[in-house]
């Protein structure tokens, strides 16, 4: 049976692959220190979802970082400071993106259910198309191979802005938008898909705001991880989400609902 929804658009790492988003974390810090500037992981993993310069931007403009760079290098950074940290960055985060490719549990099986209901599939990422060049092959080889990527730098403005969303639903030819259902695990992508007028739904478990690793996620005390899931899903929700689940794994009952909610003339964000 064909789906009222027409598409999908997945994030990458923390929604699709990477559970717990470890691969940009360790990227980011290993240039930051090779710069003479450690950064933390809470450091690292605040602006989460951004493009990657962005990203990159948004530390050095911490204060405690701003603090730190001039202690070291005698000066503010600079946007030539910001290049170097980006073009150091960039095949750490290839490296490590491929090492952290396993596709998330459930989401093999979620994307076989959407292509024969006659869903079309997309992403949109705020890595570069150099950082992803060996996870889309790793990703395909796991079942997982959207028909559209768009990667940070191809459209116009990133997130939170609708652009690079766009951009996928015009390449999908994908319309209307209210029947189209925005994923990911980071709140600015979250409103990305507010701002498009998409379905929005947010994943509280497998991504940047609980961060671990699925083994380490997994050996979490019930009680803990309630309480990290918890600050995610909140987040999330301020974010403009229609709704929040733990992994994409969860994600079918949620299409279940907003079929319904289409089906019923509802719109995202009623």
């Amino acid at each position: 049976m064909t789906s009222p929804i027409v598409a999908v658009v997945f994030d990458w790492a923390g929604t699709m692959v990477d559970f717990g988003c470890m691969a940009p974390v360790a990227s980011l810090r290993t240039a930051f220190t090779g710069a003479g500037v450690a950064i933390t992981d809470a450091e690292a993993r605040r602006d989460m979802g951004v493009a990657k310069r962005d990203h990159i931007s948004a530390i050095l403009a911490m204060d405690r970082v701003m603090a730190a760079w001039v202690a070291t290098h005698g000066a503010a950074s600079t946007e030539a400071d910001g290049d170097r940290l980006h073009d150091a960055v960039e095949p750490l985060m290839r490296a490590a993106a491929g090492a952290h490719s396993a596709l998330i549990p459930g989401a093999a099986a979620l994307v076989a259910r959407l292509r024969a209901g006659g869903v079309k599939i997309g992403s949109c990422t705020g890595y570069t198309r150099t950082m992803m060049a060996d996870i889309l092959p790793l990703a395909a080889a796991q079942g997982y191979a959207p028909d559209v990527v768009v990667c940070a730098n191809e459209s116009a403005a990133g997130r939170p802005s609708p652009l690079m969303l766009w951009k996928v639903l015009t390449e999908l030819k994908a319309w209307p938008v209210r029947a189209c259902v925005k994923v990911d695990d980071a709140p600015v992508g979250v409103a990305e898909g507010v701002a498009a007028g998409t379905w929005s739904v947010g994943l509280s478990g497998s991504g940047n705001g609980v961060g671990l690793s699925l083994a380490d996620y997994q050996a979490l005390p019930a009680p803990d991880r309630a309480t990290r899931i918890g600050e995610a899903a909140a987040a999330l929700k301020a974010a403009g989400a229609d709704y929040v689940i733990e992994t994409v794994a969860d994600l079918p009952g949620v299409l279940d609902r907003i079929v319904a909610r289409i089906a019923a003339g509802e719109r995202p964000g009623g």
